[in-house]
């Protein structure tokens, strides 16, 4: 596709981010449930369309989340594929200009460097087009995969936890890690 400039808020090498549209459902539903094993037990996103029209309803409506799809420019799954998914959530303006980070990749894309890239475009997207100052990620400590993206673009371990987050019928523990965007202009 040769107008890809003007489908990506922010593009990369290899990948482009843009917002989750309505019309996304049926592709990201299909790569949910093809990933499902490479998600559980951390995240468990929409694999319904009903269930995805409840999430991408959130996040296109609701001024304090922003959802984006970490997307393929070229790849053995075509232009444009879904790779992953990076949402901004609880985000506060004025003095604390922050949100929440959460995201997943699609097991077609695991381990190839595409959510690095992704989340490095989101984080640049948030700190230039949004305005916000502070990014933050909770993570469960045994989720190396997910520590090891956050360490490698650029965010700090800040604290611990205890019972923070309940996912899958249970309180969870979680690290938290900030990025600010005096770090990331270094």
């Amino acid at each position: 596709m040769s107008h890809t400039a003007s489908r990506y808020l922010v593009e990369g090498p290899r990948v482009g981010i843009r917002h989750i549209t309505h019309e996304d459902g049926a592709e990201f539903t299909a790569r949910a449930r093809e990933s499902k094993e490479l998600h559980q037990p951390w995240l468990f996103p929409p694999d319904s369309a009903g269930a995805f029209t409840a999430y991408a309803s959130r996040l296109i409506e609701d001024p304090t989340r922003a959802g984006f799809l970490v997307c393929e420019k070229d790849g053995e799954h075509g232009e444009g594929a879904i790779a992953g998914f990076i949402n901004i959530n609880n985000i506060v303006e004025g003095a604390f200009l922050c949100g929440a980070l959460g995201y997943g990749a699609f097991a077609h894309a695991a381990g190839r460097g595409l959510m690095r890239e992704g989340l490095g475009l989101v984080v640049r997207y948030a700190f230039g087009g949004m305005r916000l100052h502070r990014l933050e990620i909770n993570v469960q400590p045994a989720n190396t995969a997910s520590i090891a993206l956050t360490r490698s673009c650029g965010f700090r371990r800040e604290g611990f936890s205890p019972r923070m987050l309940y996912i899958d019928g249970a309180w969870r523990d979680h690290e938290r890690w900030a990025v600010t965007a005096e770090m990331i202009r270094k």
